[in-house]
């Protein structure tokens, strides 16, 4: 459920019932966030590509599975330090980018939407692909305890990558280029590969008669150079300024888009600017019909211009990751940043005839052949993967239990169709897996009744019954089943195809619900109140409240 709405994202999580023709589950979970457009355009992006290749898709807006209204809290807490308070959010970002582990007040507010994140996956669900830093930190902690038995990959959506976005216990990181993908390593992710970008396959390079219809649809005039100016889907940034600026070159007329922020619209038409749009849907249109673009935070929509051949420049850029991420495209050579008023006419000039355009549309272009695989292969091969749960061994030693072998229990040990608690000690020389049914056994209980047991976790049984049927053939032999109630043993020497041991998982008793809750409550009052008080504007070096229509069109939407 977006709470900003976007016009252009549909209905998201409408699965495509796509017969693979072959055994086993065929489903994967996309989780987003509707904090601006890009996070859920990436998602639905991601979505095609799946169900094109056979898969069921479920979607899901992250800031729904936060608890209590959390969501819509948080959504308006970061608009508000957007265009209330952008040196703040500026400071917070800077002072946080390298952090190897999110701080207090983020894990409490994350830790709340664990029990529903893992609610979102079904039995038949093979993995979990996340698309914004906050999912991909629950996701994260799921699988580090033992919790998610399935592969969980983040797709990174920004050129440059916060610490926020690489989680431990995360199994692959996917990213557009080669740039974002060594500053993820660098940050400490696993599985980092380079997959190309995700866009709509409408973002195409124009011939001259598409030009032609484009300027005639939108009113632009025939032949005059056209700078498109975009600020994300809230409108956010110095924007008037930049307009006004591109306009004083004389190098071309500037086109503007506000997204939702209908105040902003009309100041630009108060100023004079001509060309000004709120939210566009035929976007792949207007970048036919303009020349260059000119953006102020590196998200999806400069993928989307160089999907389209159009040479893109960042100015203006707006705090935190609108600069990181400018930072990151001028490094890969995809656009330049201009840091200085003085430089916008020659820069424009030169992506607007000299040989520096051609150049630009080349590398920009080059972007969506050079990846080897697509995103949605990539995830693809990861579902279809053999899964495997690695521990800590009680002396530090890891050993590597094979996911599979969870799903004979079902056949040895009594359940109930609410849940199956299968314990998974550690020692040699084989693996001893024990269960308990109920899904109301804490997992002390379940060590207390099985002396010696250092670590337990919870399974339901509908996902350890249909592992089961592909158990036997991945594992031949490898468990020998037990008396109902009796423990089965697994040889510590079988593993499955594939299988590696490249994370550790450490489970832990649940805390007590009504203290997390009270934890989280004075976390989400602390990060509201950064977005609260006099504004900042210095560090758009514009007046205060500049932007404040895309909060008006956010507070007036009580529904959302």
């Amino acid at each position: 459920m977006p709470y900003l709405d976007n016009p252009a994202d549909g209905q998201p999580g409408a699965p495509s019932a796509v017969d693979l023709g072959g055994p086993g589950p065929r489903r994967i979970t996309v989780i987003s966030a509707s904090m601006g457009a890009g996070h859920d355009g990436a998602a639905t992006e991601l979505t095609r590509h799946l169900t094109a290749l056979g898969f069921l898709v479920d979607r899901h807006d992250f800031l729904d599975l936060l608890p209590a209204g959390i969501g819509k809290l948080l959504c308006g807490a970061y608009l508000r330090l957007l265009t209330w308070a952008p040196t703040g959010y500026q400071r917070i970002y800077a002072a946080t980018e390298h952090d190897r582990r999110p701080g207090l007040a983020v894990r409490l507010l994350l830790r709340g939407a664990r029990r529903r994140t893992l609610a979102t996956v079904t039995p038949e669900t093979r993995a979990v692909v996340s698309t914004y830093p906050g999912a991909s930190q629950v996701l994260g902690a799921l699988r580090l305890r033992g919790r998610l038995g399935i592969p969980a990959l983040t797709y990174l959506t920004d050129f440059s990558v916060h610490s926020l976005w690489v989680a431990p216990g995360i199994d692959a990181h996917l990213a557009a280029h080669a740039i974002p993908a060594a500053q993820a390593h660098e940050q400490g992710a696993t599985g980092v590969t380079v997959t190309g970008p995700l866009t709509d396959p409408r973002f195409t390079p124009a011939t001259e008669d598409d030009r032609r219809a484009a300027r005639a649809r939108f009113g632009l005039p025939e032949d005059a150079p056209l700078a498109l100016l975009v600020a994300g889907s809230w409108g956010v940034g110095p924007v008037r300024e930049a307009a006004a600026e591109i306009r004083d070159t004389g190098a071309a007329l500037p086109v503007v888009v506000c997204g939702h922020n209908h105040a902003l619209a009309e100041r630009l038409r108060a100023d004079g600017i001509t060309h000004v749009h709120e939210w566009v849907d035929d976007m792949p249109g207007l970048m036919h019909a303009c020349d260059v673009l000119v953006q102020n935070a590196g998200g999806l929509t400069s993928l989307e211009a160089l999907a389209s051949g159009l040479p893109v420049v960042s100015y203006r850029c707006i705090p935190g990751h609108g600069q990181t991420n400018a930072a990151a495209l001028e490094e890969a050579g995809l656009a330049p940043w201009i840091r200085e008023p003085g430089r916008l006419a020659p820069t424009l000039t030169q992506l607007l005839h000299g040989p520096r355009r051609q150049a630009q549309r080349a590398a920009g272009l080059a972007l969506y052949t050079s990846a080897a695989s697509g995103p949605a292969q990539t995830v693809v091969a990861m579902a279809r993967r053999p899964l495997s749960v690695v521990r800590k061994g009680e002396r530090g030693r890891t050993v590597a239990v094979p996911s599979e072998a969870l799903g004979l229990l079902a056949a040895a040990v009594p359940s109930d169709e609410r849940g199956l608690a299968a314990a998974v000690p550690s020692k040699a020389p084989g693996l001893p897996l024990a269960a308990l049914p109920g899904p109301s056994r804490r997992r002390s209980a379940v060590r207390r009744a099985i002396p010696g047991l250092p670590a337990a976790v919870r399974r339901p049984a509908p996902a350890l019954t249909a592992a089961v049927r592909s158990a036997a053939s991945v594992l031949p032999g490898a468990v020998r089943a037990a008396a109902p109630g009796r423990p089965a043993v697994v040889r510590s020497s079988v593993r499955a195809p594939g299988e590696t041991a490249a994370a550790r998982l450490a489970v832990t008793a649940p805390r007590h619900s009504r203290r997390r809750m009270i934890l989280m409550a004075v976390a989400v009052a602390a990060t509201v109140s950064l977005g609260i008080g006099a504004p900042l504007a210095d560090a758009y070096g514009e007046a205060p409240g500049h932007h404040l229509g895309a909060l008006t069109h956010y507070l007036e939407d009580d529904d959302r």
